[in-house]
């Protein structure tokens, strides 16, 4: 579908990562130009057929390094900025990627008079005990000091087919006979649908939010993490034990394991998962939710069988199969 003879260019820092690939085939689907702006942009090339011939570019970018910033927002309508970490590594840190380096794409979006939408976390707060909630409040506060029309959005877990929760315990699942609960598994969550926080940011595109707001998402379902698990035990037709973790137990693991690369656990997300991780009574009251855009949120059912099929034991597809036949 083509806008207009002459759309819009939007510029999405990190949109070769899990929201951003949907984020670019559904801005792409509107009609709109959409510049992707990567660290490593030789590895983006799968977004090329999303889209028409010229319709994605792919450019290079570092938030740690502000010109390549702004090069990439020159020129462009709208900037959004899905760059985010769960975990510090090497140079990648919490502040630098989650609170300068929004900063930083804010001030380039500024000087450029474009708009600006920023992907912030259900959670996120300045006062945060956590180094991750703290980065990404602070980084909230850094865009609304510089754009005080920016459009902030708060997804809960996001889920899809390549999503790092549902898929990583489901992995896990396949090789351990038991998998931990931390902290009891009561920490209770909002899974959201990838595609659907995808249609929320169009519609921020479209100038169909307010400026100036920040919006929550969640799906329809509040599971406990506990839950979450049994879900996806369901889903793969494996059965296995499902161990509470005292909170200091999952702390000293977090520390003994965070150094890793890839770790499973570190103690900052121990300290988030103290936190329930869900939509709140503000932002529902204000309608600054799916529901309060206009999209109905997708739920776990639609979307779980769809990808967590490979996870379940050899030939129980085939035999699940020939049942319905």
């Amino acid at each position: 579908m083509k806008i207009s003879d002459n759309p819009k260019l939007v510029t999405i820092f990190g949109g070769s990562g899990f929201v951003g690939r949907y984020l670019v085939r559904a801005l792409v689907n509107r009609g709109y130009r959409v510049r992707v702006a990567v660290r490593r942009p030789d590895l983006a090339g799968f977004l090329q057929p999303l889209g028409n011939v010229g319709q994605i570019q792919l450019v290079q970018a570092n938030l740690r390094y502000r010109n390549s910033v702004d090069a990439a927002v020159k020129g462009s309508d709208v900037v959004i900025n899905l760059v985010g970490i769960l975990a510090q590594s090497g140079k990648q840190k919490f502040d630098a990627v989650q609170t300068f380096g929004a900063r930083a794409i804010a001030e380039a979006t500024r000087a450029e008079k474009a708009k600006l939408i920023h992907m912030s976390a259900i959670g996120a707060n300045p006062d945060s005990a956590s180094a991750y909630g703290e980065s990404k409040g602070k980084g909230e506060e850094a865009v609304h000091e510089v754009l005080n029309d920016a459009i902030i959005i708060r997804p809960s877990i996001v889920f899809g087919q390549e999503d790092d929760f549902f898929n990583r315990f489901a992995a896990m699942a396949k090789v351990f006979p038991a998998l931990p609960l931390i902290g009891g598994g009561t920490t209770r969550f909002q899974p959201v649908y990838v595609g659907d926080v995808a249609e929320a940011f169009v519609l921020g595109v479209d100038g169909k939010l307010s400026p100036g707001k920040i919006y929550e998402l969640g799906g329809p379902q509040t599971p406990t993490f506990r839950e979450c698990l049994e879900i996806m035990l369901k889903e793969i037709g494996r059965k296995k034990m499902l161990v509470s973790l005292p909170w200091f137990v999952a702390g000293m693991m977090g520390k003994a394991l965070g150094w890793l690369p890839g770790a499973p656990i570190t103690s900052d997300q121990v300290i988030m998962l103290k936190t329930d991780n869900v939509v709140s009574d503000e932002a529902i009251r204000q309608k600054r939710t799916l529901e309060g855009m206009g999209i109905t949120p997708t739920p776990m059912a639609a979307i779980l069988p769809t990808y967590l099929v490979q996870y379940r034991p050899h030939g129980q597809f085939t035999k699940i199969a020939d049942e319905g036949e």
